[in-house]
């Protein structure tokens, strides 16, 4: 049983989901930057402000953990999980996550990102 209420659980969550998010959206820009695309601006701002987006999210999260003592460090990754010590205000607690799941993780989170930005255009 976690001591780390939700709110905080999420904010630890989106610590480590985010910079992946951003990981994912930087090979795209170089992929698409490298593709044989006629019209690659599109394409490339799109990601560019996406990224933005994140980063702003990602910054707003560094802040909340550093005010409120929140840490979230890897600690071990093999081929189905990975392992992260969640620091909670001095508590420490280990939380496994399966590979697939951080996956899909962040792959909901472009989807949320990129209808976003879609949205916001329309």
């Amino acid at each position: 049983m976690t001591r780390i209420p939700e709110k905080d659980r999420d904010m630890m969550e989106k610590a480590i989901y985010l910079p992946m998010v951003l990981i994912v959206l930087n090979r795209d820009l170089a992929v698409i930057g490298q593709s044989p695309f006629k019209l690659k601006k599109p394409y490339l701002d799109f990601i560019e402000e996406t990224m933005k987006d994140v980063q702003q999210e990602l910054a707003e999260v560094k802040r909340y953990m550093k005010q409120n003592q929140l840490k979230v460090i890897q600690t071990n990754r093999d081929d189905a999980f990975t392992m992260y010590l969640f620091i909670y205000k001095g508590y420490e607690e280990n939380h496994n996550y399966f590979n697939p799941r951080i996956r899909n993780k962040v792959q909901e989170l472009m989807a949320y990102y990129f209808s976003k930005k879609h949205q916001s255009h329309n």
